[in-house]
């Protein structure tokens, strides 16, 4: 694969670039503000909307991404995205840059424009537009510095006599050496100035101390004290693996907080954090493991000891929107697993709130129920890492948890009781913005509604379906059904419902009729691009003679030629199609010199194929707006599309070479369609 030249932007480039530099000229920006919007905004989200990602070469666990150029017209994806260095470049038009750049670039907008929309997206404040912002001191990377400073101090404090009751701790807890080594574990000193001691004495200015979250001035004016004491340090990392915060478990019993955080500065926000996000998008880049959201560091730490190295956690709250949106740049389908206690329920079950108006096609979440009362690093400790892989492997659905939240613990032994279930699933379903997500979400919602509230059926009721009569006279009796025969196992009218089957046999047909009559192809090729096959076969064979037909317009190749054309194009799909028994009995294959007949055929064949999808999409888009209101307008819409369903079901049984009577017995409206997109726009 190629990488990107030695002369690609650098990670200076925000501020380095001319045309940068131009615009700034009536207002120059703190350096520090463009890193932190850098960190913050993931150029791969920027530029996700505009392109289409090639996923076969992509890695998005890696931050590593290709597409077609969007500055160029191409059909290779030669345009590459590095999220973890937040630039791109195209190997084409060699066009590059990072988030501002594509903003300027692809929208026309002025460098300060573009700064601003991207400063939107990320939830920061622009500074005030005046001389005194633009001679502010950037403070990050200083802050930055004293935070690693710290971290070391703490590392080297945890090997220290003081430390003797923290390393125990860590020893009961499975750590090994190395384990501890990679998290960067330490100890904060149980006395009131020791890091800030240190860290004075190493020429640290105060002001830095504090700003870094720490240390805290008292309120009566005293000498500064460390926030962390007597506690196990756990350093946090952003994205690009800088320290900016730390977290801190208590050694004694009676401490105020079990569990300590940095105060938020101008590097850390709690709620746009992940604990281990950096260590976990290295681990996802490999692809053969789930990214987990645990509950705390010790968890993650765990579950990472164990071989799931691409765990993280929030930082102490419940998880939020930011950090929903930072787990899935890093994987599509991340794994919940909280604790089994009735705090880790509840959290899970405010989360299913939080992530149903976000939730998108390639965007889910699932979870792991735990066994009451323990979290990963008990049933690690418990049943190794085998334990904690068949629950990653059971994990339930976001639609299951929500099914279960409303369900759970309730008795629905009354209408008033099940219309009130209803109301709030309708409720939740609302929240769902996608709307072909919706649909799936609700039709699950009601097949686990049928489950739990349908009667069983009696075993005489269960038989009636199979009552036969001896002899065709005399009462009747009952007996078991009879095993299917093998034959009829395998036929298609077995494999699917009605409509699967209709839509199978109808795109067979068509097919079939094409194939073996190619002089028609011109006459049908609009009708052929609009009917979008079911069957991937199909769609296949439906795509290689649209290939075909821009190969060779007018369609004059031989019928022997085309079926080896098109068996190169689709392997096996022609081969499949022409077994199937009806399709041998058609008439208009078999009959392959009765043009008229094909012709007939072919536009009966795609009339229904549209008037069933255009009824199907009606009552589809009518029973959406039912689960909402049910009101007259509603049903009527339901009436109508079956009614024209109906026609246009009947309009098939008659084997005739008028079509003004099957015309005539379609809806009026979808009559309207056919005529004006089927029958009327043939090519000439």
């Amino acid at each position: 694969m190629q990488r990107p030249p030695d002369t690609a932007p650098s990670a200076r480039f925000l501020v380095d670039s001319a045309p940068a530099r131009a615009d700034i000229g009536a207002m120059s920006l703190p350096p520090g503000f463009l890193d932190e919007l850098r960190t913050r905004v993931s150029i791969t989200s920027v530029i996700g909307r505009n392109v289409v990602w090639d996923m076969r070469k992509s890695k998005p666990g890696k931050g590593d991404m290709w597409a077609p150029c969007p500055f160029h017209q191409e059909k290779s994806a030669s345009f590459h995205v590095d999220d973890k260095k937040g630039f791109y470049y195209c190997f084409g038009c060699h066009a590059k840059g990072d988030a501002v750049t594509f903003l300027r670039e692809s929208q026309n907008m002025s460098f300060m424009e573009a700064v601003e929309a991207l400063a939107r997206e990320a939830g920061m404040t622009m500074p005030a537009r005046d001389a005194a912002a633009a001679r502010k001191a950037d403070r990050s990377a200083q802050l930055a510095e004293v935070c690693e400073a710290a971290a070391r101090f703490f590392r080297m404090q945890l090997s220290t006599a003081a430390a003797t009751a923290a390393r125990d701790y860590l020893e009961r807890r499975g750590l090994r050496t190395e384990t501890i080594d990679r998290f960067g574990l330490g100890f904060a000193p149980d006395a009131r100035q020791a890091l800030w001691t240190h860290l004075t004495d190493a020429g640290v200015a105060p002001d830095l101390i504090i700003d870094a979250g720490l240390a805290a001035r008292p309120d009566d004016g005293g000498a500064p004290y460390d926030r962390f004491r007597g506690r196990i340090i756990y350093p946090i990392r952003d994205l690009r693996g800088r320290c900016i915060a730390f977290g801190g478990r208590a050694m004694q019993a009676n401490a105020r907080a079990k569990y300590l955080n940095s105060p938020e500065t101008a590097l850390f926000d709690k709620g746009r954090t992940l604990y281990n996000a950096e260590a976990a998008r290295t681990a996802l880049a490999g692809g053969q493991t789930p990214l987990i959201v645990a509950e705390g560091y010790m968890d993650v730490i765990a579950l990472s000891a164990a071989g799931f190295s691409a765990a993280v956690a929030p930082l102490g709250t419940a998880v939020t929107e930011e950090q929903l949106h930072m787990l899935w740049r890093l994987s599509p389908e991340p794994v919940v697993a909280l604790d089994g206690d009735t705090a880790g329920l509840r959290a899970a079950m405010r989360l299913i709130d939080v992530a149903l108006p976000l939730l998108a096609p390639e965007r889910s979440l699932r979870f792991v129920l735990l066994p009451a009362g323990q979290d990963p690093d008990d049933l690690l400790r418990a049943g190794g890492p085998g334990a904690m892989r068949s629950l990653l492997d059971g994990a339930l659905p976001l639609v299951r948890l929500l099914w279960q939240r409303e369900t759970e613990g309730q008795v629905f032994d009354s209408p008033e009781r099940r219309a009130a279930l209803d109301a709030r699933l309708r409720t939740a379903l609302g929240h769902i913005t996608d709307q072909n997500l919706r649909g799936h979400y609700a039709e699950e919602l009601r097949r686990l509604r049928r489950e739990t509230f349908a009667p069983p059926a009696s075993p005489r009721a269960r038989a009636f379906a199979t009552r036969t009569f001896a002899g065709g006279k005399g009462p009747a009796r009952w007996q078991p059904p009879a095993a299917a025969l093998a034959s009829t196992r395998g036929t298609l009218l077995a494999a699917g419902s009605d409509g699967q089957v209709g839509e199978h046999l109808r795109e067979a047909i068509i097919l079939a009729t094409l194939i073996t009559h190619p002089a028609l192809l011109p006459d049908f090729e609009e009708s052929l691009e609009r009917a979008t096959m079911r069957d991937p076969g199909h769609e296949s064979l439906r795509k290689a003679l649209l290939a075909e037909l821009a190969r060779d317009p007018e369609a004059t190749g031989s019928t022997a030629g085309l079926g080896t054309r098109l068996e190169a194009a689709a392997p096996g799909a022609l081969s499949a199609l022409m077994a199937l028994p009806h399709v041998r009995i058609a008439p208009p294959v078999r009959n392959r010199t009765d043009r008229f007949m094909a012709q007939s055929c072919l536009r009966d064949e795609f009339a229904r194929m549209f008037a069933r999808r255009a009824t199907d999409m009606e009552t589809r888009e009518a029973m959406e707006d039912l689960a909402d209101l049910a009101d007259e307008g509603v049903t009527w819409r339901l009436g109508q599309a079956a009614q024209a369903r109906h026609r246009s079901e009947r309009s098939g049984l008659h084997d005739t070479t008028d079509l003004g009577e099957d015309r005539a017995a379609l809806s009026r409206q979808l009559q309207d369609l056919i005529d004006s997109e089927i029958w009327t726009k043939r090519r000439r």
